[in-house]
């Protein structure tokens, strides 16, 4: 079994309250957007970390992590690129990256919106953690909390991080 920490959208903040919920985690995975790349350095250290760039990201980032991670953990297979749209309306490509990566979890972030959902058409579970940075629409900070055993998701929790601007 594998404990996941699913964030996105930092755009360089990450503050005591996000912090207190990695510890738990064996493995961080960051959706993109970090925005400075410091915030990295404040995760705790002992984590794996698996972490892609977002639109705002700048050449440092992008010269240090990918656009998209294709992987795979306790027998699924998870494909993490930032841009995702959601189902049944992806963006342009994903749904036939998802298709054929064979991926049965796909992670995105961008949006700034926490949404979980079943796509029986791809047969893939989607993931968005929304945003646990302070810029943006969203109103509530958001992260998820999982575990990966044999190939399912299992014991997924929102994380709620407190009002944007607080």
């Amino acid at each position: 079994m594998l404990k996941i920490a699913l964030i996105s959208d930092s755009h360089g903040h990450i503050d005591e309250r996000v912090l207190s919920h990695l510890t738990q985690a064996d493995e961080i995975w960051h959706a993109g957007d970090i925005g400075d790349l410091s915030i990295l350095d404040q995760l705790p250290p002992s984590k794996s970390l698996r972490v892609v760039t977002g639109n705002i990201d700048d050449a440092q980032a992008r010269a240090a992590f990918p656009e998209t991670l294709v992987f795979e953990v306790e027998g699924l297979k998870v494909l993490m690129l930032h841009i995702g749209g959601k189902p049944p309306r992806y963006a342009k490509g994903v749904k036939e990256k998802i298709r054929s990566t064979q991926a049965g979890l796909f992670v995105c972030g961008h949006s700034h919106i926490c949404k979980v959902e079943f796509d029986s058409d791809l047969n893939c579970l989607y993931m968005n953690p929304g945003a646990v940075g302070q810029q943006g629409f969203h109103v509530i900070r958001t992260m998820l909390l999982f575990e990966i055993e044999q190939g399912k998701v299992e014991n997924l929790r929102v994380v709620e991080l407190g009002k944007r601007g607080k």
